[in-house]
């Protein structure tokens, strides 16, 4: 396996969150603050962008090409990661452009990224196009979401082991390949992931990365609402309560989904890790409120 990119501080910082715990009468919260990785932003993406940006730069890349939503995590991190690289980046957006760019969107422009909005198309067909017409081109998965992406989050999961003794991990799941590094990692039966609507069947998504049978997957389907984009009064009251007794502000979309989830199933007793896969940016990016 290609070396990953040194593109932060590693091991991420592991926190303490008691005043949450005692909220959700939990034993112990751990906060795993992969939303500290210093590369563009942070999050999950930025990790798994260690894995597959080394593969980009290893087949001599100098353009990296991508897709997501308008308001992606991914993307955003990896015309960061792109910028500091030194390569070009192509971003093939879904939808149409909105009249005020906002949130990630913004932050795409300010790291220099080429938009392409897909439009009706299918963005995933966009950008094979993209990759393929433009010289040195690279085309990373949507989401960085790979067999190889995946080693990144068994790495976080060595990280969590060495530090404490915990029940499980609870993990907001998009494209799939952040929980299926902590499942790699930990087994099937200490991961709880929680559905954010990204994708039709989370768990074929999460089984096609591995490279053996993981066994019963563990995730929460019941957070996403009318869809990925929007956001539900359960998120909304997710988003208070972290804020409020931690001083710890997630998105509405992936980490707040995965804080409702945990709000919702939390036991007693129980010892948990919950990963904080970044995404703040997003929380300026929606039109609904979340006060």
């Amino acid at each position: 396996m290609i070396e990953p990119l040194d593109l932060g501080t590693f091991p991420t910082p592991l926190e303490d969150a008691p005043r949450l715990a005692a909220s959700l009468g939990l034993a112990r919260l751990w906060i795993k603050r992969d939303d500290l990785i210093g590369a563009g932003g942070g999050g999950n993406k930025a990790r798994k962008l260690r894995v597959t940006a080394a593969e980009a730069l290893a087949a001599g890349a100098r353009t990296l090409v991508t897709t997501g939503a308008p308001q992606s995590n991914h993307a955003r991190a990896t015309a960061a990661v792109a910028a500091r690289l030194g390569l070009g980046c192509v971003l093939v957006l879904a939808g149409a452009g909105p009249a005020v760019e906002r949130g990630n969107l913004l932050l795409d422009r300010l790291a220099g990224a080429e938009i392409v909005w897909a439009g009706d198309r299918p963005p995933g067909d966009v950008a094979a196009i993209e990759a393929a017409t433009r010289p040195g081109a690279h085309l990373i998965p949507f989401g960085g979401s790979s067999p190889t992406s995946v080693h990144a989050y068994a790495e976080c999961a060595r990280e969590l082991t060495a530090r404490a003794d915990f029940d499980r991990v609870v993990v907001a799941v998009g494209s799939g390949a952040t929980m299926a590094g902590l499942v790699l990692g930990l087994g099937a039966g200490r991961v709880a992931g929680v559905d954010t609507g990204a994708l039709p069947d989370p768990g074929a998504a999460v089984r096609a990365l591995l490279p053996t049978d993981p066994g019963e997957l563990r995730i929460d389907r019941e957070r996403i609402g009318a869809g990925y984009a929007t956001v539900t009064d359960e998120v909304r009251a997710a988003l208070r309560l972290a804020a409020r007794t931690e001083g710890l502000f997630l998105d509405p979309i992936y980490t707040g989904r995965a804080m409702a989830g945990l709000a919702a199933t939390a036991g007693a007793g129980d010892r948990v890790v919950f990963l904080h896969t970044g995404g703040l940016p997003g929380l300026f990016g929606v039109d609904q409120p979340v006060r």
